[in-house]
């Protein structure tokens, strides 16, 4: 018994928590919106794209934690294997007439010290924190651009998919049906053989003809079975699962849709949103190596207890720790870099430079996509009429020359050359057939239209 189950968009995403438990006969009705839908939410690309969103929040928040207060703590201890000794000159007040050498050897330590400090720091002025914020908040912006360039290239992938297998679909039936009428010719004319109506080489050419459409239809269901696969991949669907298209290719391309998308000016494209957010940054960069020419100022205040003891339990007595505190400002001003920031700046303006002639040279190049695209798709719809019509014709041909030889004023040669023709028809309508589906994905995209 096969399980076929729905594939409703509010749970798409529990199916791969469940791959360890799905049984072999179950499959999966899938419509070209759930198909989608489903890879949005589980291809590797756009799960890492989303999960780099989340990445670049963070690094936002990051930003903003360097204006806050900074507080450290730290603890030391020492044990003085040998107590550094000083010497002071053997005259004055140190004098020790006992004592030969012009100089007196002076102990200055303790066996034992320790300590406990907090210190706490706070930035009051730094240019470059303020456009590091505004920076990181870009580069935010940047990666939800990335992310909907890639779930744009998911959809892409997605509907290809989709759209191979349905042509799939249709040849692997169109094939069965071809084999079915060749089987039937063969069996007749094996007949007449044996009547003695009909020669062998008649029998011979309708049988090289039955093994060419076996060996084809093995191919098509072959392709049609490594389609799905490719689908399942780019849906990040696990492969066990065994999947069937709920819609044809008609419902999905209803000929006004097509003249709609044909009309179709366009919209904005995030190939674009993307470089003028890198052009953001670098002038960011640019700001940046600006005011690195401003001074920088931060306060900072430390408390700490010193503790020292010649044993080692003394140094713990609280008669022995003493109390420090400090509180001071730091100003840091550049003087003399090496005229390294003056390079830097240098850099920023010829990036800019390179971004701007990147996006006028991207703006023609999409125009000239849409037009590539829209003109494609209009010679690929005129390509598939005149197969179409091709195939109609090779049908009436081949009905005609099975009527001809049933009625006995026509030749095996000619049915077995009509189906020949008629097959290869089919071959060349379906070519067409998808290479239309694929230049209409083509200028969905190229329009900015792929959802």
């Amino acid at each position: 018994m096969r399980l076929i189950t729905r594939f409703p968009l509010f749970g798409v995403f529990f199916i791969c928590l469940m791959a360890g438990s799905v049984s072999a006969q179950e499959v999966l009705e899938l419509t070209l919106e759930e198909s989608v839908q489903y890879a949005l939410e589980n291809n590797p690309d756009a799960k890492n794209a989303l999960l780099e969103t989340y990445a670049s929040k963070a690094s936002v928040g990051e930003q903003v934690a360097q204006g806050l207060p900074q507080v450290n703590g730290g603890f030391d201890f020492t044990k003085n294997i040998a107590v550094p000794t000083m010497f002071v000159p053997n005259e004055g007040p140190f004098a020790d007439p006992d004592n030969p050498s012009d100089v007196l050897p002076i102990t200055l330590g303790v066996n034992y010290q320790s300590g406990l400090s907090v210190t706490v720091s706070q930035m009051i002025f730094d240019g470059s924190y303020f456009v590091g914020l505004k920076a990181a908040r870009t580069y935010r912006q940047l990666s939800e651009f990335d992310k909907e360039k890639t779930e744009n290239d998911v959809i892409e992938n997605v509907k290809k998919a989709f759209f191979t297998v349905l042509v799939n679909k249709e040849r692997q039936q169109l094939a069965q049906a071809n084999l079915a009428r060749i089987d039937t010719l063969l069996q007749e004319t094996t007949a007449l053989y044996e009547e003695g109506f009909a020669e062998k080489i008649e029998v011979s050419r309708v049988k090289v003809q039955y093994n060419n459409i076996s060996t084809e239809v093995d191919k098509i269901n072959a392709a049609t079975e490594i389609s799905k696969q490719l689908l399942k991949i780019q849906m990040g669907l696990p492969l066990e699962y065994e999947i069937r298209m709920e819609e044809s290719l008609r419902d999905l391309n209803q000929p006004q849709q097509i003249q709609d998308l044909l009309d179709n000016n366009g919209y904005r494209r995030v190939e674009m949103d993307q470089l003028k957010t890198n052009w953001e940054l670098v002038k960011l960069d640019l700001k940046n190596n600006h005011v690195q020419y401003l001074p920088s100022l931060n306060a900072n205040f430390t408390y700490q207890r010193n503790g020292a003891g010649q044993q080692f339990n003394t140094l713990w007595d609280k008669e022995n720790w003493f109390t420090g505190a400090f509180i001071g400002l730091s100003l840091n001003v550049p003087i003399f870099d090496g005229l390294a920031k003056a390079k830097r700046i240098q850099q920023n303006r010829i990036q800019l430079q390179q971004i701007e002639n990147q996006m006028v040279m991207l703006d023609d190049n999409i125009e000239v996509e849409r037009f590539q695209a829209r003109t494609n798709l209009r010679n690929n719809l005129k390509t598939l009429e005149v197969q179409r019509e091709n195939m109609e014709l090779a049908s009436e041909v081949y009905n005609i020359s099975r009527i001809k030889y049933s009625e006995g004023v026509g030749s095996n040669l000619e049915v077995v050359e009509a189906d020949s023709q008629l097959v290869e028809a089919e071959i060349n309508y379906y070519s067409a057939l998808y290479d239309a589906l694929i230049s209409k994905v083509d200028l969905e995209k190229a329009l900015g239209i792929l959802r």
